[in-house]
Parts: C-alpha cells; sequence; structure tokens
C-alpha cells in the first residue's frame, strides 16, 4: 500500500486517524489504543511511512492489531494456549558441565522467583528429554498468564516465543527481571555454542531480526505500563 495520508492524529479517546479517518487494524476493527503514550509511538510509526508501508517497520501497530482482533476474541483461549509453554519451560532443560553452570547461574534466580512467586516447585532435568511439571504449577501458571489483559497478552506472546521460556516472559512483565537479562538469559546455549565453534553470519542475522522484535514488544509493554486513559477506561 502506498501512502496516502499527509497528517496524523490521535483523539482522546485513543483513535488513531489519517487525514481524519479512522486506521482500522486488518480485520476492519477500529485501532484504538488506551493508552496515550502507546497511542502516540502508534501514530508516529504512521508518520514515519515513506512512499508505501512496510508492516516490518511498524511493529507497535502489528501487536495492537493483535490484541484488538486476536487476543481481545478470546482472552482466556489465548492465555491458555501461551501457558502451555509452562510444561516445557527453556529454564528446566540443563546440559553438561561447564554449559550447565552457566545455564544455572542465568536460569536459578528466575527459577527461584516463580517458585516463591507462585508458592509451587519446577522438576529441572538434564539433557532435552521431556519431563512432566506438576499439575498445581502448571495451574497456578496459568492462572497468572490468564489474569493479563489483552494489551498485555499481546506483547508477552512474542517475548515468550523469541525467549522459549514463559518463566522468562513472566518475570520480565512483573518486573523481577530487566529485558536485557532475560534476552541474555534467553540465548545462554546459542552464546555458548558460538563461542566453541565460532559465530555464524546467518545465525547472528536472524538473531538481529529476533532482537528487533523482542525490543519492540518489551517497549510495547513499557509503553502500556505508563498507564491507560482515564477516559477510554470508563467508556
Amino acid at each position: 500500500m502506498r501512502r496516502f495520508w499527509k497528517t496524523v492524529a490521535v483523539s482522546p479517546q485513543g483513535e488513531i486517524a489519517l487525514d481524519g479517518r479512522l486506521v482500522r487494524t486488518p480485520g476492519r476493527l477500529p485501532l484504538v489504543v488506551p493508552y496515550p503514550e502507546l497511542a502516540k509511538a502508534i501514530a508516529q510509526e504512521w508518520r514515519n511511512v515513506g512512499e508505501t508501508v512496510d508492516p516490518r517497520a511498524m511493529p507497535l501497530t502489528g501487536l495492537a492489531n493483535a490484541a484488538i482482533e486476536r487476543v481481545a476474541a478470546d482472552p482466556a483461549g489465548f492465555a491458555g494456549g501461551l501457558a502451555v509453554y509452562g510444561g516445557s519451560d527453556l529454564l528446566c532443560y540443563r546440559g553438561e558441565a561447564p554449559l550447565a553452570e552457566r545455564q544455572a547461574a542465568a536460569w536459578n534466580p528466575v527459577l527461584d522467583w516463580a517458585r516463591k512467586r507462585f508458592d509451587v516447585t519446577f522438576v529441572v532435568t538434564d539433557g532435552v528429554m521431556p519431563v512432566e511439571q506438576p499439575p498445581r504449577t502448571l495451574a497456578r501458571v496459568r492462572e497468572a498468564v490468564v489474569a493479563f489483559s489483552p494489551w498485555e497478552l499481546a506483547p508477552l506472546s512474542p517475548i515468550v516465543g523469541l525467549t522459549g521460556s514463559l518463566l522468562l516472559g513472566l518475570a520480565l512483565i512483573e518486573r523481577a527481571i530487566d529485558a536485557d537479562t532475560a534476552w541474555t538469559a534467553a540465548h545462554v546455549d546459542e552464546d555458548w555454542q558460538a563461542e566453541q565453534w565460532g559465530e555464524d553470519a546467518l545465525a547472528a542475522e536472524t538473531r538481529a531480526v529476533r532482537a528487533a522484535e523482542y525490543r519492540a514488544a518489551v517497549r510495547f509493554l513499557d509503553l502500556i505500563r505508563r498507564g491507560p486513559d482515564r477516559t477510554t477506561r470508563q467508556s
């Protein structure tokens, strides 16, 4: 799609408009963002469009579309699907020494936080063979995920997918860990392999793309944390 608009505006209700025409999601739902700072950032993405629209350069818009169309349509179902990651979390699968020592240093603090936060236990194993987590653990983690709003679930989903860890995502969204620490923890194995065998150029390029997606999701999360518009929340 070629750029056809000159002006971009945000209404007090969080509506994004191009030359006075309301922006809609791909499914034709109104793009209404109940978080002022996020709405401003999304509007800026539309202002930054060149001659043609490149969705890859508009990650905040994409996440807002997902929150409105995909997540809000069935928040519990979406959250339930995301919670499944808790059954095979990256942090519960360890390698051999000395890699295991690095994994423990990066992952054990998050596991300790999760144990205390949810009052549960986690089964940690050596190797890649799947292990079953206690039913109560899975239930408690699912409860936590289901409690999030569609606007929180939308960025949490790519964060979990990109890190391979629901626990890292939960620790990040609950501010028990910062974004850089979470990203580094998610790549302990990958960094170890690069040290042993050298860094592959294609793998480095792929990681850079994934890192950009991760930063966009983290930024989205940060922007909604700055508070919803009171008028929109009451409407």
